[in-house]
């Protein structure tokens, strides 16, 4: 009888204990699936530059952290015009002076950044802020800016530019837009929280 008690007190500490992993697998998978998911080309970029699943997850995690204290807000449509306008200003400068255009298609980034909400501190931070709500553009950011740094140096071709100014236009077209679901899910999980 002692056998029988002892064997199902290690068989119950047994099935425990794989539920206990099971669940916590299950939770493991789903947070890399919602990380993923929100991410997307930018998780696989911060886990391969980490070069470790859970140091780029816990990254990517202490992003959306930040980004979920920053008040990040639309634009007026004011606001939305003038930052239109000054933009077909600097498309239509390229023509004449691509140079020009790319170091005004970057400052003007910049302003559209600042104008929603995003801190101006460095250019990696500003990248990684942008990587939470906007991920399907941040590697624009990062190839226009990397032009723009190289146009600094007289080190950029006229065809440089063009790309620069393809991708600030996406990048800008973005943070531009009247899409409000990246706010609103961000004030829904501050609530939540």
């Amino acid at each position: 009888m002692n056998v029988l008690i002892i064997t199902l007190v290690f068989f119950g500490i047994g099935l425990l204990a794989a539920i206990v992993v099971a669940i916590w697998a299950y939770n493991r998978n789903r947070q890399t699936n919602e990380l993923r998911s929100r991410f997307s080309s930018e998780y696989d970029r911060t886990i391969r530059s980490e070069g470790d699943l859970r140091a780029g997850e816990k990254i990517l995690h202490e992003r959306q952290e930040r980004v979920e204290k920053l008040e990040i807000k639309p634009l007026s449509a004011a606001h939305r015009d003038n930052f239109a306008q000054a933009w077909g200003k600097e498309q239509a400068r390229f023509v004449d002076e691509p140079r020009t255009a790319v170091i005004n298609a970057d400052r003007l980034v910049k302003e559209v950044m600042e104008a929603r909400g995003y801190p101006m501190s460095n250019f990696d931070q500003r990248v990684a802020d942008l990587s939470v709500d906007h991920p399907g553009v941040v590697q624009n950011y990062r190839t226009a800016h990397d032009i723009a740094l190289r146009n600094e140096r007289g080190q950029v071709s006229t065809e440089d530019y063009r790309k620069a100014m393809i991708h600030y236009r996406a990048l800008f077209a973005e943070l531009l837009s009247d899409d409000q679901s990246h706010v609103e899910d961000r004030e829904h999980r501050v609530r939540a929280a």
